[in-house]
């Protein structure tokens, strides 16, 4: 695909696996057809991630995928928050909004003849779900309408060490929030999160963690799967000012 022209789009959310991709990337791909992609989180998202990402592509073309509406607000109409089997973020908040943008390019540049292929930073070291998932994938869903869509896991193989180690070998530094102790690079409050990665975010960003903790007293349902309250977790009392 990438020799006959194909567009290689590189989904990126400033972490540090997308960081390695990218610059994976950059070494296997001509810079004519490689773009980067970001689905912008607003407020939930760590300061500083577009600047992030913007420091670390270069002149590559980055493409902004926005949803329709904010995390929070999808969750207050919701009234529960996502889980992990039934990911809501990741569809309404990044896969769906970065879909669409990527059809949008790609009608738009026919030099690629309608050929895709869409890089995600996903690691098999990261979990059993994401082990199994095949590193290449034809995308039956978008691989319509005169389209040919490829998904492509180009450091599905990678351990965590090694994506650090090709970070720093191209001079680079990950997103501030790892020197911080953080272990994700996602929303600030993942649902996927550990316990000592939420009470981290909470020392970072103590506004947005009262402002997570009232919507789930709002609606009666918590943010980690284990039921356990933000407000138990990250040790928070009542007066949230």
């Amino acid at each position: 695909m990438i020799a006959a022209g194909a567009l290689v789009s590189c989904s990126h959310s400033s972490g540090k696996d997308s960081q390695a991709m990218m610059i994976r990337l950059r070494s296997l791909v001509p810079p004519d057809q490689l773009v980067v992609v970001h689905a912008p989180l607003g407020r939930v998202e760590w300061p500083g991630t577009l600047a992030h990402i913007r420091a670390t592509i270069g002149d590559t073309p980055l493409i902004l995928a926005h949803a329709a509406t904010d995390l929070l607000t999808a969750v207050r109409k919701r009234k529960k928050w996502p889980s992990p089997s039934i990911r809501t973020c990741t569809s309404g908040q990044k896969r769906d909004p970065i879909a669409r943008e990527l059809r949008r390019y790609l009608k738009a540049n026919p030099r690629f003849g309608g050929r895709i292929v869409s890089c995600m930073g996903l690691r098999a070291e990261e979990g059993r779900d994401r082990a199994r998932r095949a590193p290449v994938l034809r995308n039956e869903r978008n691989s319509k309408a005169g389209r040919e869509w490829l998904d492509w896991l180009p450091i599905h193989g990678w351990t965590e060490a090694r994506v650090f180690a090709e970070i720093a070998t191209a001079g680079e530094r990950p997103h501030w929030v790892y020197a911080r102790g953080m272990t994700r690079c996602s929303c600030s409050f993942c649902i996927m999160a550990s316990r000592a990665d939420l009470r981290r975010a909470a020392r970072l960003r103590p506004r947005l963690a009262a402002e997570y903790i009232a919507l789930e007293e709002e609606i009666g349902h918590t943010l980690s799967p284990t039921r356990v309250p933000l407000r138990e977790i990250v040790g928070m009392g009542k007066n949230l000012a």
